[in-house]
């Protein structure tokens, strides 16, 4: 795996994951807000091990992503963060974004009809979310700006927001990986406080609209992932989403919640291999 820096908005430097042979479809992974690229590193690896080319990234503000100086972490130059990645890549890629990875491929794919997309996926992300579980996302984040004193807190308060997801071993290890250590030796999230400041959610009547807009022009082929469990994708998002998208198909993951990658990999993985073979061209008649 090759650790590359790509062009986001303004020059913005994006810490990027690289796997797989640079010739091979590209699929471009795009985190959930206060998440970092390390939420894709399994399906990275199988991507690649599958004849992908797997670019996993850290979104502005987030894991070793340069934070934005001035703080502008708007959904709007998500999108441009979007569209700087996708300016340097060879061929059309396939983008797959879970909630806020999510939102900023659906507008930027659904509002430039120039940009060319071979497919999206989204993950527990619709236009019409449910506002409840947005704002738990939003307490839970908030929650915790002063830092923990050991990972086992972290593992705490993961566990009291999760409490379905069944521990694993070494969890805390793994969770290391979307901290980093203060200046006053605690425990941080790795992302830029200034983050939760920003016009991020498609909470607003003003943003649902624009994502259905968005959806309403898309024309690549799309698969909506959703947590069976989920708290932020309700039937009724679904049913609204799948209304606005001709090309759009939706599958539910049992057991899972918003965190669908983290709390049924196996079954999540496996829809994404199976969307992406879908995509792959048919080979001319001999």
């Amino acid at each position: 795996m090759e650790r590359l820096y790509l062009n986001g908005a303004s020059g913005l430097k994006l810490a990027a994951d690289v796997a797989g042979d640079p010739d091979d479809q590209p699929v471009v992974l795009l985190h959930g807000g206060g998440q970092t690229r390390h939420s894709w590193g399994e399906l990275t690896r199988i991507l690649a091990g599958n004849g992908y080319r797997a670019i996993n990234v850290d979104m502005r503000g987030h894991g070793e992503s340069e934070w934005c100086p001035e703080g502008d972490y708007t959904i709007d130059r998500f999108v441009e963060d979007v569209h700087g990645i996708l300016a340097d890549l060879s061929q059309p890629p396939v983008l797959v974004g879970a909630s806020l990875g999510g939102i900023s491929s659906l507008l930027a794919a659904g509002e430039s009809p120039d940009l060319d997309v071979r497919g999206l996926v989204l993950v527990d992300i619709v236009p019409q979310a449910e506002k409840a579980g947005i704002q738990r996302i939003r307490d839970f984040m908030l929650a915790h700006l002063d830092g923990f004193d050991s990972i086992e807190e972290v593992v705490a308060a993961v566990s009291a927001y999760n409490p379905h997801r069944k521990p694993s071993s070494g969890s805390g290890e793994g969770l290391r990986k979307n901290l980093r250590v203060g200046e006053d030796n605690r425990l941080y999230w790795h992302w830029d406080p200034a983050f939760m400041g920003g016009d991020r959610t498609p909470g607003s009547s003003k943003n649902v609209e624009r994502l259905r807009t968005a959806a309403r022009q898309l024309q690549a082929p799309t698969l909506l992932v959703r947590g069976k469990m989920s708290d932020v994708v309700s039937d009724e998002g679904v049913k609204d989403f799948l209304e606005l998208m001709p090309n759009g198909r939706a599958m539910d993951v049992g057991g899972a919640g918003h965190m669908v990658s983290g709390d049924q990999n196996d079954a999540f993985n496996d829809a994404i291999l199976e969307f992406l073979a879908e995509l792959e061209p048919t080979a001319a008649p001999a």
